[in-house]
């Protein structure tokens, strides 16, 4: 029997992943949220696992004693915002493709990066949408040339006034009872989560 086509998109190269891990967390309580765990694992355990394929993991905050071989870097200032962490993240990004992730998605999973980076084929890039169709922009695919031209003549501090732009393609997955978009924006958010993990699928 053949061994059938070969991909030779996205999904079948090497991708880098960058986890935003800083920030102020004003809505969290100033508290580190990124090290907030659910389910035993902090959350940003969880972002790194679903990253587990990247070539290269970069955690762009400060050190929390997790993720020992993540490249470690700080915005400038820190806490400055997401657009100056994605610039301190990209520096360090060695691989074709990345990830662009937000450090505070427990649900998300290997099989939901696959699916964006096969959506980028041919594209600049990939985001999940969540069930109102809005872009996700923390949860997405990029070619990295195209991220570092874009950031190369970019004034502003919007993720969405410089990735909108590059009209990458919308990825809307099954949602289900744990959606891979679901953020831990709140104390509340957190607990939620967790009630959401201890429940059986």
């Amino acid at each position: 029997m053949g061994s059938g086509p070969v991909s030779t998109g996205p999904a079948s190269e090497a991708f880098d992943a960058v986890l935003l891990a800083g920030g102020r967390a004003r809505r969290f309580g100033g508290a580190d949220k990124p090290g907030a765990t659910v389910g035993g694992r902090a959350l940003v355990e969880w972002v790194a696992a679903a990253a587990s394929g990247a070539s290269r993991l970069v955690v762009v905050g400060p050190p929390r004693g997790v993720l020992p071989d993540a490249v470690l870097v700080r915005e400038d200032p820190p806490g400055a915002g997401p657009v100056p962490a994605l610039r301190a993240g990209l520096a360090e990004v060695r691989a074709p493709w990345f990830a662009l992730l937000a450090a505070d998605l427990p649900f998300l999973r290997p099989a939901h990066l696959a699916a964006l980076l096969d959506a980028a084929r041919g594209r600049p890039g990939a985001v999940l949408v969540d069930e109102d169709g809005r872009e996700q922009w923390l949860a997405g695919c990029w070619r990295a040339d195209a991220l570092r031209d874009a950031l190369a003549g970019y004034p502003g501090a919007s993720l969405r006034g410089l990735l909108g732009p590059l009209e990458p393609a919308a990825v809307a997955l099954p949602a289900g009872a744990r959606p891979p978009w679901y953020d831990c924006d709140t104390p509340e958010e957190l607990a939620r989560a967790e009630r959401l993990a201890r429940e059986p699928r």
